[in-house]
């Protein structure tokens, strides 16, 4: 029923482009978008404007420039030969801006080589392309014959596509000489009809009308379209119900749930019965509310949505039961409730940039659109977190994701960039969406060692070939930035001889000793290792690693006292019958090649005749006594001692001690010739009981004859001193040994057997010193064995044959004791020197004296004070530097210590048991 001249008109017609731009100024950056106004339903490829010589681009940039359209929706194009503009799909401004006064579609242009964005806007014009349509083709209305002229119906309205000019403007009413129209307008501009009663109507003599309705829009030509009204004339009926209001008014928001009252219309009828009985009911059936045909209330039928539909408009009508009817309009305005979050989109996104990005980067173009209008529809743009990167403002809807500051790969390799959008509803609604970053690497990175220096302790003797070390460094790049190798540099070894010594893997830093080291050659040296990267260029890092050699107990130790005898048997050392408990009986000393606490020695008893008559020191070695001689202890008493060094595992080495209990010489000579013998097993008993009973046949006729001779010596000396006589002792032959080898140091003593039955110890003076291969027997050809070294000087100095009473305090002061059997502080434990290179510089001097006694070849007294040390390491090794050993040397019977030649050390006489001092020269402490 519409017509469709204006659709023809635009049909036959070529299409027509307005376009206009608002630029005040072609500038680089353009603050304003590119505006443009073209008809709806365009052809396709028709031309909206040159986009490419509005933003000042010339045709040959466009290869290069790349112009294309940003859109979610491809309704435009750019042309890529001359930077047109071009619709690309069909125009529809009302399926897509609906009712809106302005429909403007904006959408962003890009250009590439550099990357810019432009806002362009394209404002669709409405063309007279629809035809008002009512929703029926005809209704029915019915009216009392009673009714009063001017009263007036409210009709069905048509709707119309288009706004403005072209939407619906009027209606029209077929000729009737009872009815007119008039047109109403509401308060949004929309056009409704109303028929007015001009004159009483007759069921009798018309009881049915026909009218045609038509309704016209402003185009040009006008378009219209038309329904049949029918008009039915009922009985008469007095009064007609009546509502409250004729246009009821009410805002309800949206997305109240199904079932929500909207509002309560009310008519009343002054009529009795059922005239006054009014049922309510919408004009025209809706999907949208439902309404109470008793009480009037209008509710929900589902859920309203402000952006499908901003108002309803709804005619009720309330009929009585007399079939009177009225009419009403509700206005149902929805208001817009925050309820559509931001949405979120990406464009040119880029998924890995380099660590050494530049800030300011283009990272992605993001689009946020709410479908929400006013403040709910504003929305704010945010990133979480602290990342470095920023977001900037393009346009109302656009923003670019940029570097906001200097990139770390080996901190973070890759970011998660959560972009958040709120809008500012009350509350605000948001969304968030999140893209991950990869950080790609580059070569910024140099090695680091774990260690800023290596300390390696290798022991020597080691196997070749075997790793002595492994050094580590680490580079957090990727791939072949930090892939490490690993080489030799520099060293302080000799650059042809460095590769016989050690060698390093490359891929795994293992360093290799490609020799055995020894201690004594080699003791440390330093070698620079140095990382290095395969980057491009590549980085590097150098570390020192210093090898100590360390020493193995690969020495047992060796015992200087007591020394075995030339036959190999051990000597005997003589203890007072009278010893009180903590009587020093001998000391035994034992040197160690080894360095630290490999030559660190200990003390043990492993075997004793008595156990618990004596007691050794655990660090010094002295033997004392435990307790007093026993009546049933045996006088003659064997120790077997061993001592450890503190290696792992310990090595030792073993002395026997041959003590006896005696008061003088005279119950020693006897037995000198038999020595104790350690136990054997069972097996072996009765051969022992038989050695043992013809030792004592021989000791009892050696003691016999002894005894006789002694007598008669006594009887033919005229004084006390004639023992000393040349020819006085019997040529018997030396029991005693006369050399002491193997570390005993040299002193000569005399025996004299007096009158008076007993034995005294003199200590005689010579005149000449004793050499190393010398007797300690004088030049007596006969062998006594206890001759005199010169008779006349022993008359002439009679002070010095006279003997000082034995000192029972005898003890060794703390500058006697040596460094490695002695204890420093006078205690068990025996502190070793903290120094390495100290204690290896004294081991090594007591080695060599211990040497130097032990093959004869000089004596501790061969210089003044130097222990023979200063023809094997210079003059400025004296006494002073290191421990005098001839206090480890015991006389027996005696309390004395020995001294050197000069008869002292450092300045200061040796101490005597009881506080006396020594005197050299003349007068000689006996």
């Amino acid at each position: 029923m519409g017509s469709g001249a204006g659709l023809r008109g635009w049909a036959e017609r070529r299409p027509v482009l307005f376009p206009w731009l608002l630029l005040s100024l072609l500038c680089p950056v353009l603050s304003e978008p590119i505006r443009y106004t073209i008809p709806e339903e365009m052809p396709e490829g028709s031309v909206v404007g040159n986009l490419a010589k509005d933003l000042g681009l010339s045709v040959r940039e466009l290869p290069t420039r790349k112009l294309r359209v940003g859109s979610e929706k491809p309704y435009f194009t750019v042309s890529a030969e001359r930077g047109e503009l071009l619709v690309s799909s069909r125009l529809d401004r009302e399926q897509m801006c609906g009712k809106k006064p302005v429909c403007a579609l904006e959408f962003e242009a890009v250009a590439e080589n550099p990357l810019n964005f432009y806002h362009v806007s394209v404002e669709i014009e409405d063309i007279n392309d629809h035809t008002p349509k009512f929703l029926q083709s005809s209704f029915e209305l019915q009216i009392s014959e009673s009714t009063l002229p001017g009263t007036r119906f409210i009709l069905e309205v048509a709707e119309d596509g288009d706004i403005g000019l072209n939407s619906l403007q009027n209606y029209k009413l077929s000729l009737s000489p009872s009815f007119s129209l008039i047109n109403k307008e509401k308060q949004d501009g929309s056009k409704y009809p109303e028929l007015k009663l001009e004159k009483p109507l007759d069921r009798e003599q018309q009881s049915y009308h026909r009218l045609v309705l038509t309704a016209l829009d402003g185009g040009d030509p006008p378009l219209s379209g038309t329904t049949e009204l029918r008009i039915q004339v009922t009985d008469a009926n007095d009064n007609p119900p009546v509502f409250s209001q004729d246009i009821y008014r009410v805002s309800l928001p949206e997305n109240v749930p199904p079932g929500t009252s909207v509002l309560q219309v009310s008519a009343t009828d002054l009529d009795e019965g059922a005239n006054s009985e009014i049922t309510y009911s919408f004009y025209r059936t809706g999907q949208v509310f439902r309404l109470n045909s008793k009480s009037g209330e209008i509710t929900t039928l589902r859920t309203l949505d402000f952006e499908e539909i901003k108002e309803y408009s709804i005619v009720v009508e309330g009929r009585d039961g007399g079939g009177l009817a009225a009419q009403c309009t509700v206005e149902i305005n929805i208001q817009d409730e925050n309820d559509n979050i931001p949405e979120i989109t990406f464009h040119s996104l880029v998924e890995m940039i380099l660590e050494n990005a530049v800030p300011g980067m283009l990272i992605a173009l993001i689009k946020i659109h709410d479908q929400d209008s006013g403040e709910n529809g504003e929305v704010n743009c945010r990133l979480e977190d602290e990342v470095p990167f920023q977001i900037i403002s393009l346009s109302k809807s656009s923003y670019k994701l940029v570097t906001a500051r200097a990139l770390d790969r080996e901190q973070i390799p890759q970011y998660n960039v959560t972009i958040t959008a709120t809008d500012k509803g009350k509350p605000p609604l948001s969304s968030s969406t999140t893209i991950t970053v990869h950080i790609g690497d580059v070569n910024d990175n140099a090695p680091v060692f774990q260690q800023s220096a290596y300390l390696v302790h290798v022991p020597e003797n080691n196997t070749p070939g075997a790793s002595i070390a492994q050094v580590s460094a680490s580079d957090p790049d990727l791939g072949p930035n930090g892939h490490v190798s690993y080489s030799i540099v520099a060293s302080d070894l000799e650059t042809q001889a460095l590769s016989s010594y050690v060698s390093v893997n490359p891929q795994s830093g293992v360093v290799f000793a490609q020799r055995a080291f020894d201690h004594e050659q080699l003791r440390t040296f330093q070698l620079t290792l140095q990382a290095r990267d395969q980057g491009s260029p590549a980085l590097s890092a150098n570390v020192s690693l210093r090898v100590l050699v360390t020493d193995r107990n690969d020495n047992p130790p060796r015992v200087l006292y007591p020394a075995l005898g030339p036959d190999g048997s051990a000597l005997f050392d003589t203890v007072p019958r009278a010893a009180q408990p903590g009587y020093l009986v001998t000391k035994v000393v034992a040197v160690d090649a080894d360095s630290g606490h490999n030559a660190w020695l200990s003390y043990h008893v492993l075997q004793a005749s008595e156990p618990g008559l004596f007691s050794l020191g655990l660090r010094t070695g002295e033997v004392r006594t435990a307790r007093a001689l026993g009546e049933r202890d045996a006088v003659r008493q064997r120790l077997l001692v061993a001592v450890r060094d503190g290696g792992q595992p310990p090595l030792s080495a073993t002395a026997t001690l041959l003590l006896v209990f005696a008061d003088s010489p005279q119950e020693v000579l006897p037995d000198l010739s038999d020595r104790l013998t350690p136990s054997d097993p069972q097996a072996e008993l009765q051969f022992y009981l038989v050695l043992a009973l013809a030792l004592i046949s021989v000791l009892f006729l050696l003691a016999v004859i002894l005894a006789v001779a002694l007598r008669l010596r006594r009887s033919s000396s005229s004084t006390t001193w004639s023992c000393f006589k040349p020819g006085l002792c019997t040529e018997t032959g030396p029991v005693v040994p006369p050399i002491y080898s193997e570390g005993t140091l040299p002193y000569s003593y005399n025996l004299c057997v007096a009158q008076a039955g007993k034995t005294e110890f003199n200590f005689l003076k010579c005149k000449e010193q004793l050499s190393s291969g010398q007797d300690i027997l004088c030049g007596d050809s006969s062998g006594a064995l206890f001759p005199l070294c010169n008779s006349n000087e022993s008359t002439s100095h009679p002070e010095t044959l006279t003997q000082a009473p034995p000192n029972t305090d005898w003890r060794f002061s703390q500058a006697q004791r040596p460094g490695t059997s002695g204890s420093q502080n006078g205690d068990e434990t025996g502190t070793w020197p903290n120094n390495q290179f100290d204690t290896e510089m004294l081991q090594a001097m007591i080695l060599a004296s211990a040497s130097e006694a032990a093959d004869g070849s000089s004596t501790l007294g061969g210089g003044a004070g130097t222990m023979g040390l200063s023809a094997r390491y210079g003059p400025q090794f004296t006494l002073q530097h290191v421990p005098d050993y001839r206090q480890n040397v015991y006389i027996p019977g005696s309390n004395a210590t020995l001294t050197n030649a000069a008869g002292k050390r450092d300045g200061k006489a040796p101490a005597g048991g009881n506080g006396n001092k020594k005197k050299s020269g003349k007068k000689e402490k006996k």
